[in-house]
């Protein structure tokens, strides 16, 4: 065969700096248009991003000439730095260390799709840390 052909859906989530509730509503779509941008200079085209002020969930395609890890550490410092540089965050703003990455079949793209969709409406049900454990769990990972 010729030709290499990948196509690997990654849902990954991230939090603020000591999950602190930084993001907020007026600024949030600045940052996902900024976040969105920096995975298309990777030549990974984003599905949806969006999240909470304590945390962000991306449904992007991975380019299989990346590594995940790379992927998200540029993202994080590329978004870290235009979220002070513009005052977006009346402090000095941080993401957490570390992050959370899952592959996700392309049978179920659009349940995470809308489940990303509508973050606002399932943690008034769960706390972040409630939602990141129950991932974790689903994934058979454990939160060390």
């Amino acid at each position: 065969m010729p030709h290499s052909f990948n196509k690997i859906w990654i849902h990954a989530i991230w939090s603020t700096k000591n999950r602190l509730p930084l993001i907020e509503l007026t600024v949030e779509q600045r940052i996902y248009s900024f976040i969105s941008e920096q995975f298309r200079e990777q030549s990974c085209p984003v599905r949806v991003i969006n999240g909470m002020p304590d945390h962000i969930h991306c449904l992007f395609l991975l380019n299989p000439q990346k590594s995940i890890a790379d992927v998200i550490k540029q993202i994080k410092g590329s978004s870290s730095h235009f979220i002070n540089q513009n005052n977006l965050i009346i402090e000095k703003f941080a993401w957490q260390t570390g992050y959370a990455a899952y592959s996700v079949s392309e049978s179920v793209v659009d349940k995470v799709l809308h489940y990303i969709k509508n973050q606002k409406q399932h943690h008034k049900k769960k706390t972040f840390e409630q939602e990141y454990d129950e991932f974790l769990k689903l994934y058979g990972l454990d939160n060390d």
